[in-house]
């Protein structure tokens, strides 16, 4: 089981086998939805709103981002989450892409969900 974070922008080039899911809670400006080639968009997977705009997208703010974003995924996963029981049944079936369309390619939300599935 592999779990890769691919920017929605590289998805074409990107050499990333699995199952291909999106996990921004708003769809990427400037891609229809008809030609992202995705399997899943599970925005209840996707950072709270206010945590979202709290970070703004700052490297600076990331750290307190990731621990404030990995609090908010255990409460949702004692809650049973819809998206995130979906998610972790993915990855438990085999290799899975996690996109995002943060410009930030080492700095946003999939690369903190994807080091939370693998731990």
């Amino acid at each position: 089981m592999s779990i890769h974070a691919v920017n929605v922008r590289d998805l074409e080039s990107a050499d990333a086998p699995g199952v291909k899911v999106l996990v921004d809670r708003i769809w990427p400006r400037g891609i229809k939805k008809t030609e992202l080639g995705h399997d899943e968009w599970l925005k209840e997977a996707a950072p709270s709103t206010e945590l979202r705009k709290w970070f703004n997208h700052d490297p600076q703010r990331f750290p307190e981002f990731a621990r404030r974003y990995r609090t908010e995924l255990e409460a949702a996963q004692s809650e049973a989450n819809a998206d995130l029981v979906k998610l972790k049944k993915l990855v438990g079936e085999g290799d899975i892409v996690l996109l995002y369309s943060a410009r930030d390619r080492e700095h946003n939300q999939a690369v903190v969900l994807a080091e939370w599935l693998s731990s």
